[in-house]
């Protein structure tokens, strides 16, 4: 009895610090061919090869890609072992002909973070280009039909943290509009342009009624509304994949320590 007494404060302290820590979220942009390095100058994208690598690996750890919407839900119920969330931002036309096809046949699910103020245009905002078609409403529509969570990126993919509050309710609140209009459901998850969030701007998406925001590495502002992720890269084979799960893993250990 003495055992278990004292025991008993320690295993209730670690199992806080687990539902504490941030899910792992891996996150990626465009899927398309490519062979020379200049043509992905942000490093933002995975031949069909590689993300079929990448999603195998998941399978032969026994995890399952779905979307983040998914993933906070069962994990707020307790039933979040073994899930991974997976997120492709920009709404790239190459979500639908070249990733959408390799999540089903893994029968995987993600949250794809779209630009309604962007539709059937290109990636303007990178200034080195290259040049890659974003989705159309119906581009949106298809990827929802096919049971994937379609978020919103903002409307015209801005730093957030730098715009006026007129302008950030429109990009919050507009876009969110604009993704019922498309879809004809309100989303739930919202990602920064480039990861920039404040307090601010954090604040913000809540108030705009999303239940979750997406970053990348959001410092002392992680949790719900700043979620950090992975970047996945096409030099991401097992081994790095695997590193980057165990310093996820640690990071998220050491932040629940210090709360």
């Amino acid at each position: 009895m003495p055992a278990d007494t004292d025991t008993a404060p320690a295993a209730a302290m670690a199992s806080a610090r687990r539902s504490a820590a941030s899910p792992w979220v891996l996150m990626y942009h465009s899927v398309t061919e490519f062979t020379d390095p200049a043509e992905d100058p942000y490093g933002i994208t995975v031949t069909p090869r590689a993300l079929e690598a990448q999603l195998q690996w998941l399978r032969s750890r026994r995890l399952r890609g779905v979307s983040v919407g998914e993933l906070l839900r069962a994990r707020a119920e307790g039933r979040g072992a073994g899930l991974v969330g997976l997120t492709f931002d920009d709404g790239y036309t190459d979500y639908v002909t070249r990733a959408l096809p390799l999540l089903r046949r893994h029968e995987f699910t993600s949250t794809l973070f779209v630009l309604p103020g962007r539709l059937g245009v290109d990636n303007v905002w990178d200034p080195l280009g290259p040049r890659k078609p974003l989705l159309t409403a119906e581009g949106i529509r298809e990827a929802a039909a096919a049971g994937q969570e379609i978020g919103s990126h903002g409307l015209l993919h801005q730093d957030l943290t730098a715009a006026p509050d007129d302008v950030l309710q429109q990009e919050l609140r507009g876009s969110r509009d604009l993704l019922r209009e498309i879809t004809g459901a309100l989303p739930e998850g919202f990602c920064y342009p480039y990861g920039h969030v404040d307090a601010r701007v954090a604040d913000a998406v809540r108030d705009a009624g999303y239940a979750y925001a997406c970053a990348i590495e959001p410092g002392r502002l992680a949790g719900p509304y700043a979620l950090p992720r992975t970047h996945v890269s096409q030099a991401d084979g097992s081994g790095r994949l695997r590193i980057k799960q165990l310093r996820h893993g640690a990071r998220e250990l050491a932040r629940a320590v210090r709360r």
